[in-house]
């Protein structure tokens, strides 16, 4: 795999278009157990529909399984993203498990060279990296990056392996496209489960809030009516008592008319 040597060495990174590199095709590892990956496809379907916030780290389990990877993840490019803290490792597996939530910074990046190129990629990581990076960890003696994109949202998925310089082939790469794929729905549905508790729980703060201006707004108007009373009929300390409840009364009056303007769930929903 001679050609790895041309991409990024000085970093440490070692990365190239899967489709460029001859060797790969040639490879033949593994005996496929086809009971095995039914059983790992099943676990991830029953994951989407029972427990979707687990799917994320369902596919990186599945893939060290299905694989033979010493460590897989999942990365995203951050919402919140910076040029030092550019993607997070949101799931994790194997070797690397204890990585999960690590960032990285936008360059030198694998990450980034294969979301750029849009294509599978072979990548390797030599110490110089880590170094480089101040951390440690196993050097990646061979493996699988590859990109999924789910709306505006971009990331990849990976297996490493962390000693065998020739560990993953054809079959790999296809079973991580299939994953690649599991991973881009995995986010999608995440991110649309997120916004819809987000609306639920704004329905029900907008309809309590709507349910205190309710209460607040009858004291308020039988308050409002005895310091007018008061403010024009009586003198002294009454009169000056008052007039100074006038200004801060107004003010509640005021936020209870901005609570009752808030949308309750369902009038959203119309």
């Amino acid at each position: 795999m001679s050609s790895l040597t041309t991409a990024v060495s000085d970093s440490g990174l070692e990365v190239v278009d899967l489709f460029e590199e001859p060797s790969f095709a040639s490879r033949r590892l593994h005996e496929r157990d086809a009971v095995m990956q039914m059983e790992g496809m099943s676990r991830l379907a029953r994951a989407f529909v029972e427990s979707p916030h687990t799917i994320l780290q369902e596919l990186v389990n599945a893939a060290v399984d299905l694989c033979g990877a010493d460590s897989s993840g999942i990365s995203i490019e951050r919402e919140n993203k910076n040029d030092d803290e550019f993607y997070e490792w949101v799931a994790t597996a194997g070797e690397y498990a204890r990585f999960l939530n690590a960032t990285l910074p936008r360059n030198p990046s694998a990450c980034g060279l294969c979301l750029e190129r849009g294509r599978p990629q072979l990548f390797r990581v030599t110490q110089r990296f880590f170094d480089l990076m101040g951390i440690e960890a196993p050097t990646v003696t061979d493996g699988i990056l590859l990109p999924w994109v789910s709306g505006e949202t971009r990331g990849t998925i990976w297996i490493m392996a962390h000693g065998r310089e020739e560990a993953f082939d054809g079959d790999d790469l296809r079973m991580m496209q299939v994953l690649a794929n599991f991973a881009a729905m995995g986010v999608r549905q995440q991110r649309q489960q997120k916004l819809l508790m987000e609306q639920a729980m704004l329905g029900a703060a907008a309809g309590m809030a709507n349910e205190l201006a309710h209460r607040i707004n009858n004291p308020l108007q039988s308050i409002t009516n005895i310091v007018f009373i008061a403010a024009g009929g009586m003198s002294g300390d009454a009169k000056a008592l008052a007039e100074e409840l006038a200004e801060p009364i107004q003010r509640l009056s005021v936020l209870s008319a901005r609570l009752l303007a808030l949308p309750t769930a369902a009038n959203r929903q119309q």
